[in-house]
C-alpha cells in the first residue's frame, strides 16, 4: 500500500469529470488540460465506478444537471464515497443551478470531500474554485508535466535538418517541454546538437520547435533519442502540445471506459 502511494504522488491523481456541460467541457477543463491536470470527460456513471477500481485515488466531479434525477444521484454519490472498492476516490459536486437547500445537503448531508463548485457565468471562478480543490488535494503530485505515449499511432512523426538534408523519425512520447523518438536507420546524433527547424507532425497538427538532444537509450534493437525543446518553442505550439496530448489520453481512456 505505500509504495501504491508513493507511486501516486510521483504521478499524481486522475480527475473524472461526469457528464459535464459544454461550458465545462469546453472552457474549465481545457483550462486544467493547459495548467499540466490530467483530466478526463466521462458520460457513462456506471462505467466509472469500474475503471475508478483501477485509478482509486482520483478525484471525481460530478454534473448534477444532468445524467440522472436528485434522488438518483444522492444514491450515486453516496455509494461512490462508500465504496470499499474505491475508498480513496474523493468526489466533489457541480451545478448551474445551485440553491442553498442544495448546496447545504451535499457540504453537510452528504458531505462530499471535494466541496460543491457553483458554475458561474463567469466560468473563470468556476475554474478557481476547481483549481483549488486539485492543489488542496496535491492532484499534480510532484509531477510537473503530462506526457501521452505516441507509439503505434499514425501521423506522430518528427523531421530534423540533418546533414544537408532530413531524417523522419517516429514520435514514442511527448510533452510540453520534449518528446523522443526513433528512426528507421541510427542517425548517430550527439548529445547536445541543437535543431533549429524541428516539424513535429501530431496527427493534423503541424508544428515548428527549436530542440536541442538530451541524450539517447536503447531499447531492444532500437536507439531512442530524447529531445529538449528550447525556451525559444512558440507559446501557440505549447498550447496545442497540451491540446494533442489531453485528445491522446482521453481517447485511452474511453476505450478503458467501454
Amino acid at each position: 500500500m505505500e509504495q501504491n502511494k508513493a507511486q501516486e504522488s510521483l504521478l499524481g491523481k486522475n480527475i473524472f469529470f461526469l457528464y459535464p456541460s459544454a461550458i465545462v467541457q469546453n472552457e474549465l477543463i481545457a483550462e486544467l488540460a493547459q495548467q499540466e491536470f490530467e483530466v478526463y470527460v466521462v458520460r457513462n456513471h456506471k462505467n466509472l465506478r469500474r475503471v475508478l477500481r483501477k485509478y482509486p485515488d482520483s478525484l471525481v466531479f460530478i454534473n448534477l444537471d444532468e445524467g440522472m434525477s436528485e434522488k438518483d444521484w444522492d444514491i450515486y454519490i453516496r455509494g461512490l464515497i462508500g465504496n470499499a472498492e474505491s475508498p480513496d476516490a474523493f468526489v466533489g459536486v457541480f451545478s448551474a443551478n445551485p440553491t442553498e437547500a442544495l448546496m447545504r445537503k451535499y457540504i453537510n448531508v452528504v458531505k462530499v470531500p471535494c466541496g460543491f463548485v457553483p458554475i458561474h457565468s463567469d466560468i473563470h471562478k468556476s475554474t478557481k474554485q476547481i483549481f483549488d480543490i486539485l492543489k488542496a488535494y496535491d492532484a499534480k503530485g510532484r509531477r510537473k508535466y503530462i506526457r501521452a505515449t505516441t507509439d503505434n499511432e499514425p501521423n506522430t512523426t518528427v523531421n530534423l535538418p540533418f546533414n544537408s538534408g532530413f531524417i523522419n523519425g517516429t514520435i514514442r512520447d511527448i510533452s510540453v517541454v520534449g518528446l523522443s523518438c526513433t528512426f528507421p536507420e541510427d542517425p548517430k546524433i550527439e548529445k547536445n546538437t541543437l535543431f533549429q527547424d524541428v516539424q513535429i507532425r501530431l496527427q493534423t497538427n503541424l508544428l515548428k520547435v527549436e530542440a536541442i538532444v538530451f541524450g539517447s537509450r536503447m531499447e531492444g534493437v532500437s536507439k531512442v533519442y530524447v529531445l529538449l525543446f528550447t525556451q525559444k518553442i512558440d507559446p501557440d505550439a505549447r498550447v496545442r502540445i497540451r491540446k494533442y496530448i489531453q485528445a491522446n489520453l482521453q481517447s485511452k481512456m474511453d476505450q478503458e471506459l467501454k
